[in-house]
């Protein structure tokens, strides 16, 4: 069972979010929270799963709250549930760890799956912003931002690994990754997962940073020559 804890400063959607996923046969709300003061009050008693978070919230905005959980619960995600495509935003939110972003305005549908995406370790970006996402990938590259991963790590990296972070950060599904390389679907699945514990990273969200600030396309380009 997946336990979701709802932040939201309406209360209407708080109740409407709450009932919704409380239908769903894997998923429990466990709390609910109108600021970024009462998710963090929340978190400590509730341990949840799953967080979703409004931006624009009295006291303590989402972003803020955002950070503040990754720093102390790294295993919770964070999925931004918002009305605001703007880039600060966005950025900020997966500057900061969330592991997911979607506009309001998705289907009921839609969030269960990003919500159960989002709980196995995946990242999972409306598409109304995907490309903006990708955009602010290479602003975060190109900023004192960095993903610190450790040297022995990526010296450990084989050749197949840095060909599959070169596509995470092209912005590039599983199934995409899986026809442009030959494998299947779950050996890509695989060999994440390998990746992330090498790198020691959180999520796919940070690697697709890394991949960006490393430029692991011309790392490979160079490796051919």
């Amino acid at each position: 069972m997946i336990k979701v804890l709802i932040a939201d400063d309406q209360e209407l959607i708080r109740q409407s979010l709450q009932i919704v996923l409380n239908s769903k046969p894997d998923i429990t709300v466990c709390d609910v929270a109108e600021d970024g003061q009462a998710v963090i009050r929340s978190v400590r008693k509730e341990k949840p799963d799953i967080i979703l978070m409004d931006v624009r919230m009295p006291k303590m905005d989402g972003v803020q709250c955002t950070k503040i959980i990754k720093e102390n619960y790294p295993e919770i995600k964070i999925i931004i549930l918002t009305t605001f495509d703007d880039d600060e935003y966005v950025y900020n939110a997966l500057k900061f760890g969330a592991s997911g972003y979607l506009l309001k305005g998705v289907s009921m549908d839609e969030l269960e799956n990003a919500i159960k995406t989002v709980y196995s370790g995946k990242a999972m970006i409306n598409p109304d912003i995907a490309t903006k996402v990708l955009r602010l990938f290479s602003q975060m590259a190109q900023t004192d931002y960095t993903i610190p991963v450790g040297r022995k790590g990526v010296e450990e990296l084989t050749r197949t690994e840095w060909k599959i972070i070169a596509q995470v950060g092209t912005g590039a599904a599983n199934k995409e990754i899986a026809d442009a390389l030959n494998l299947s679907d779950g050996t890509v699945r695989n060999y994440l997962s390998t990746i992330l514990n090498k790198l020691d990273l959180r999520d796919r969200t940070q690697l697709a940073i890394w991949a960006v600030q490393t430029n692991a396309a011309k790392h490979l380009a160079a490796d051919e020559k």
